[in-house]
């Protein structure tokens, strides 16, 4: 071996590296994008039944049946939007400098309430409170709602490329796939082809039964809250269920959330008599919706659309979960899932891959 080949050997590592790099830099630089086309690319994966069934059961034309599924999901959206409106109102109203002292007395109210009846079992929970300068910490609230305030014109930004990004996906199914074709050689794009056919529809299944799972959840939440008189109902219960998509940490902080707006509902009431079996009993109904989900909804979701062991979701969300936080463990399932079926269409004689991939 001359010095000539290993210098050019070196130079050629060194230039794949800084290519690595710079190819990682730009991916950062441009994550923004890319977290748009992902969110395009899932709701594009709902919206492909509706095409199909718009197309051969009514006869639409592509671009008519794409228009109609883009309508009503913004018909969806828009709904939603509509239904928060008038609690972000009040609790700007509430949560405003000119009301914070209002805020601080109903809070100050609540806990002495809540003090009294530990004070009876020797417990004092205001003074523990106290400590904590909890009072102290309530005027970042109003600072907190002027940065949410400042992020509308992104997210108008946003909203705009995810529907822009999502109609010619829908439009034009072949983009994703003939922008991925031509990182593989001619062999491999039949392999390919067949995979990205598996993952679309795995894919489209899954993340149509998480719709049915939110549902779910969503209307078991709404009748529990409605039952009790708690104040914004239906607007509590889709928070809640939509937490759910965060696997594990969602339904703790769906919990928390639930138990405080329960609670500061009833503010005036007596604590013993009417805020804490009222809460109790709203508890009650969220852990048994968390366990129909845990026991039924997710089991179904999991076993017949990515075809995985619930150890092995478990497993592969805590990873993700522990590499990229929230955000990994949102998107740990599909990714887990389309990299199963790469890898049985090119490594299926892996014993690793095969014992992975069995059910697929």
């Amino acid at each position: 071996m001359t010095s000539n080949t290993i210098t050019n050997g070196i130079l050629k590592a060194i230039a794949i590296i800084i290519g690595v790099f710079l190819l990682l830099y730009f991916l950062y630089e441009i994550q923004s994008i890319i977290v748009y086309i992902a969110i395009a690319a899932v709701i594009a994966l709902i919206g492909s039944p509706i095409i199909r069934f718009l197309k051969r059961r009514l006869k639409f034309p592509n671009t008519l049946a794409v228009i109609t599924t883009m309508l009503l999901f913004l018909g969806i959206f828009t709904g939603l939007i509509s239904m928060f409106i008038p609690l972000i109102i009040k609790q700007g109203e509430n949560l405003s400098l000119l009301n914070i002292d209002q805020l601080q007395t109903n809070i100050q109210h609540l806990l002495n309430e809540i003090n009294s009846y530990f004070l009876a079992h020797n417990i004092d929970v205001l003074n523990e409170l106290k400590n904590a300068d909890l009072f102290k910490n309530l005027t970042a609230i109003p600072n907190l709602l002027n940065s949410v305030i400042g992020t509308v014109g992104n997210l108008s930004i946003a909203l705009f490329s995810v529907l822009f990004i999502t109609f010619f996906l829908m439009k034009d199914t072949q983009i994703m796939e003939n922008s991925i074709y031509v990182l593989v050689s001619d062999k491999s794009e039949g392999k390919l082809k067949k995979s990205l056919s598996t993952i679309n529809n795995l894919l489209s299944r899954y993340f149509i039964g998480l719709v049915f799972q939110i549902t779910i959840l969503f209307v078991i939440y709404t009748t529990v809250l409605l039952i009790f008189g708690i104040e914004n109902a239906i607007v509590i219960a889709f928070l809640c269920a939509l937490l759910n998509l965060i696997p594990y940490i969602g339904p703790l902080i769906g919990g928390l959330i639930m138990l405080f707006l329960s609670m500061s509902s009833n503010l005036g009431q007596d604590f013993q008599t009417e805020i804490l079996p009222t809460t109790i009993y709203v508890m009650i109904g969220y852990v048994f919706a968390q366990l129909i989900d845990n026991f039924l909804s997710q089991p179904l979701i999991f076993s017949n659309s990515v075809k995985s062991h619930p150890l092995e979701i478990f497993l592969v969300i805590m990873i993700a979960g522990i590499l990229f936080g929230v955000t990994g463990m949102i998107v740990a399932i599909p990714t887990y899932t389309a990299i199963k079926v790469i890898l049985k269409a090119f490594l299926a004689d892996n014993k690793i891959v095969k014992s992975l991939t069995k059910n697929l």
